[in-house]
């Protein structure tokens, strides 16, 4: 399985080298990555793709944790939670 760093790695490389996929990747990025990787995304997920400049640097920030310590657990013991 592809890790979500390695995704980004690819999804980088590639817009380096090809502007239309870079245009569709802003424009439309969840019909990107299925298309690319194969995979399952909820239509509650929300995917924008920011474009940094010399002037405007955008940093993303990991999700707050609010998993319950149930979930917490099951995510330690190697289960899935929350419908992941």
């Amino acid at each position: 399985m592809i890790t979500a760093e390695e995704m980004q790695a690819h999804l980088v490389e590639k817009s380096s080298a090809d502007h239309e996929f870079r245009r569709q990747l802003i424009e439309d990025p969840k019909s990107v990555l299925i298309q690319e990787f194969g995979i399952e995304i909820p239509d509650s997920m929300k995917i924008t793709v920011h474009e940094n400049t010399v002037e405007d640097v955008h940093l993303a920030l990991p999700a707050k944790n609010e998993l319950t310590v149930e979930q917490l657990e099951a995510v330690c013991a190697g289960l899935t939670c929350c419908g992941c």
